[in-house]
């Protein structure tokens, strides 16, 4: 009987089994799938001479976070490898903004846009480099954030205060508008904003490219050498070492509660695993609240909540083994780990702008990534192993392409938009599909199968938007990881911080479940009714 049963064996329940064993207590991990990892797996699926991520790549939160640097997992044999440079977003004409790999660098070629622009990227760099280490430490603690947030505040204020909060809650859009006279820093803005599911235009959608682009520059957006299991393995083998159990194949389907209290778990094979302590779910919170515990379990409130939970963007991602590199028409792409495929900020506010209304992009925005630039272990010499996502409706509408896909995604339509993606890329680097030897399609029905996290392909766990974090998230409460259920804690992305690799939601729900051992958290009153 283990003092604590982990549902998921992603990296935030993986992170949370590992903060539980350095704490003595004997941990139990149960996976769904055949393996672990959740959504840091990597394969040889598409081609056996290339190494491919199956979802996420690029973990510029995992450098970044203090959670993962207290694991060491270097120890195990984690190692990190950067491409040349960080980002890159090329326009039709040839010219490309770069997130370079240092301040200077990049300063350079955003002075190449306009004069001052360079310079105003270095102001930016400055105040994250005062503010930076306190912003990381505030976001990945339980919220309300007391220490780090301190040490912000005062921070902020000596970094300009309401103005730079104002900056942070700006569209991103106008943020750029505000910081740069030329495209390129706003276009790295708006990519970066991107990243989740927050257009140009939306409230808060300028902290969160500043952030991404700021972390891009501090951190890099380094891989794992290896592919993206190599940091799966290293948690697993972390764990393993310390006691930890994990069962992989083991699907559980309901949390048991007696007396409000979660005791344990069910599998879907009958089993009952009792947990003395703590059931720590790395679940989306739908899927926690409504199938593994029940409504008969739930504040009335609670559930009322959850019928207006915000599901972030789906996500539909192809994976190619590459002959040769990317014929870019922008040479600086070439050497870029991430490429962001777009007509300009325009571009990703039209793109924004026909998922709002339910369409399927005609020229979707592409997220591109380039594998073996980023770690040359990924393929042969000579050769790219590579993949692009972009973002859909989770309920299509119409399409605003010619292909009529309606989000059936039947053989023809997962071709349709594979080939819809390819094309995009084909207007910025001509001759692109006569390198492909092989490629993989991810619909956002594929990306659940393979994770049930990821509903309809949605990646961040909800939306990143201002209405579903902090304290809203995942529902309105304390944004904390306790749940209405005693010893029951939600150690997802469904949990503040949020979406990422990062660990901070694991770490926060071990941390809650080791501080309530003989006290009863007064949290999630708000619920209670």
């Amino acid at each position: 009987m283990p003092d604590a049963v982990v549902i998921g064996a992603g990296p935030n329940g993986l992170v949370a089994a590992n903060v539980l064993a350095d704490a003595g207590w004997s941990v139990e991990v149960l996976e769904a799938q055949p393996e672990p990892g959740g959504a840091v797996r990597s394969d040889r699926g598409v081609h056996p001479d290339y190494v491919s991520d199956l979802f996420s790549s690029f973990y510029p939160l995992a450098a970044a976070s203090p959670v993962l640097a207290r694991l060491d997992l270097a120890a195990e044999g984690l190692r990190w490898s950067h491409a040349p440079s960080v980002l890159a977003h090329p326009l039709r004409d040839g010219r490309c903004a770069v997130l370079e790999r240092r301040v200077e660098g990049t300063s350079a070629g955003l002075a190449g846009f306009a004069a001052g622009d360079g310079d105003a990227w270095r102001d930016m760099y400055r105040v994250w480099s005062r503010i930076g280490p306190d912003l990381i430490q505030a976001l990945f603690t339980p919220f309300p954030p007391v220490r780090s947030g301190l040490r912000l505040a005062a921070k902020l204020r000596a970094a300009g205060g309401l103005r730079m909060a104002r900056q942070l809650a700006l569209p991103v859009r106008r943020l750029g508008e505000e910081e740069f006279a030329g495209e390129g820093g706003r276009l790295l803005l708006a990519g970066n904003a991107l990243h989740a599911d927050l257009a140009p235009e939306a409230a808060g959608s300028g902290g969160f490219g500043w952030l991404m682009s700021m972390l891009g520059q501090s951190h890099g957006f380094p891989v794992p050498v290896g592919g993206s299991g190599a940091l799966t393995a290293a948690l697993v083998s972390r764990l393993e070492r310390r006691g930890g159990v994990l069962r992989c194949g083991q699907r559980v389907t309901s949390v048991v509660v007696r007396g409000g209290t979660a005791v344990g778990v069910r599998t879907e094979g009958g089993e009952s695993v009792v947990a003395r302590r703590a059931v720590l779910a790395d679940t989306s919170a739908p899927a926690l609240y409504r199938d593994l515990v029940g409504e008969e379990h739930l504040p009335s409130r609670l559930l009322r909540d959850l019928e207006r939970f915000h599901w972030d963007f789906a996500t539909f991602k192809v994976d190619w083994a590459l002959t040769g590199p990317v014929p870019w028409t922008a040479p600086e792409a070439a050497g870029a780990g991430t490429v962001h495929v777009a007509d300009g900020v325009d571009g990703l506010t039209r793109f924004a702008s026909q998922l709002a209304m339910g369409q399927v992009p005609d020229r979707p925005f592409t997220l591109f990534g380039q594998m073996t630039t980023a770690d040359a272990s990924r393929s042969p010499a000579g050769t790219e192993s590579a993949w692009a996502y972009t973002h859909l409706p989770q309920h299509i509408t119409s399409d605003a392409g010619p292909d009529r896909i309606t989000g059936r995604w039947d053989a023809r339509e997962q071709e349709a938009m594979a080939d819809r993606v390819e094309a995009q890329v084909e207007r910025f680097a001509p001759g692109f599909r006569t390198l492909i030897a092989a490629r993989r399609i991810l619909a956002p029905t594929t990306l659940q199968a393979m994770n049930e996290n990821l509903h309809n392909g949605a990646i961040n766990n909800g939306t990143t938007a201002l209405h579903q974090q902090a304290i809203f998230r995942p529902t309105p409460g304390t944004g904390r990881p306790e749940t209405p259920v005693k010893n029951l804690y939600v150690a997802s992305a469904a949990a503040h911080p949020g979406g990422g690799v990062h660990g901070a939601p694991g770490a926060n729900a071990a941390r809650a479940a080791l501080r309530s051992q003989g006290l009863r958290p007064l949290l999630h009153r708000a619920q209670r009714i």
